[in-house]
C-alpha cells in the first residue's frame, strides 16, 4: 500500500526526504512532483484534475500525506472517492483559503524573482495564476464524504493554520488535531524529526488495526 507524499506550493518533491527517510522501512513513499503532472491548463481545478489521474493510475487503497496545496489536494480526493483513500495526514492544510493571506501570498510571488519558480521546475506566471485560483475553493460542504481516519498537523510556530488546522479535525468525521514539536508551515523540512514521529505513531496505529 503506498503512502502519497504531496509537496506544498514553493517546494520539490526533494523537501520529503528527511521525513521519508525516518519512517519505517517497509513504508512504500511516492514524491510525485505536482508541477509535473499533465494537464491542460494552470489553475487549481486543472492541477487537481491531473493529480486525480496520477491517484487513479495506482494501486489502492493509498494512503496521502500532503502539506499546504498538497494536503488541500489528498482532502480533496478523499472527500470525492472515500473508497481510494486509507488514510489522510494533512499538514497545515486548509478546507476553505482566506482569500485576506492568499492576496499577499500572489503579492510575494509576484516580487519573487522568476528563477527561484525556474528552481523548483515551475514557472512564475503558472505559481501566481494557480495561487489566484484558490481564492474561492472551499471543501468544507464535502467534508463529511471523507471516510478514513485523519491526522491534521500544524506546526507549533505556524500560528496563520493553527485555529485552521483544529476547525479542520472537528469538522472531519474521524480525525485528530496534533502540534508539530518546533515546525513551521514547512515542517517537512523545518521539523522533519518531530513530523516523522508523529506520522510512524499514525501509520503503525493503522497497520494494527487493519490487522484486527
Amino acid at each position: 500500500m503506498p503512502i502519497v507524499f504531496l509537496h506544498g506550493l514553493g517546494q520539490r518533491p526533494e523537501d520529503w526526504n528527511a521525513v521519508v527517510s525516518r519512517l519505517d522501512k517497509g513504508s512504500r513513499a511516492l514524491c510525485p512532483n505536482l508541477y509535473a503532472l499533465e494537464r491542460e491548463g494552470e489553475d487549481y481545478s486543472s492541477l487537481y484534475g491531473a493529480f486525480e489521474q496520477y491517484c487513479d493510475s495506482l494501486e489502492g487503497p493509498l494512503d496521502l500525506c500532503g502539506l499546504s496545496l498538497g494536503g488541500v489536494l489528498a482532502l480533496q480526493y478523499a472527500a470525492e472517492h472515500p473508497q481510494r483513500v486509507n488514510s489522510l495526514a494533512l499538514i497545515g492544510a486548509r478546507a476553505s483559503m482566506p482569500k485576506v493571506l492568499m492576496t499577499v501570498q500572489n503579492l510575494l510571488f509576484r516580487l519573487m524573482p522568476a528563477d527561484s519558480f525556474r528552481k523548483l521546475g515551475l514557472e512564475k506566471g503558472t505559481a501566481i495564476r494557480l495561487c489566484a485560483s484558490m481564492a474561492d475553493l472551499d471543501l468544507r460542504p464535502e467534508l463529511e464524504q471523507v471516510a478514513c481516519p485523519v491526522l491534521v498537523l500544524c506546526g507549533e510556530q505556524d500560528r496563520a493554520n493553527r485555529r485552521a488546522g483544529e476547525a479542520l479535525a472537528r469538522m472531519l468525521p474521524q480525525a485528530e488535531f496534533r502540534l508539530i514539536a518546533e515546525g513551521g508551515h514547512e515542517s517537512n523540512k523545518d521539523a522533519p524529526e518531530a513530523l516523522s514521529v508523529l506520522l510512524t505513531d499514525f501509520y503503525r496505529g493503522r497497520a494494527a488495526v487493519q490487522k484486527i
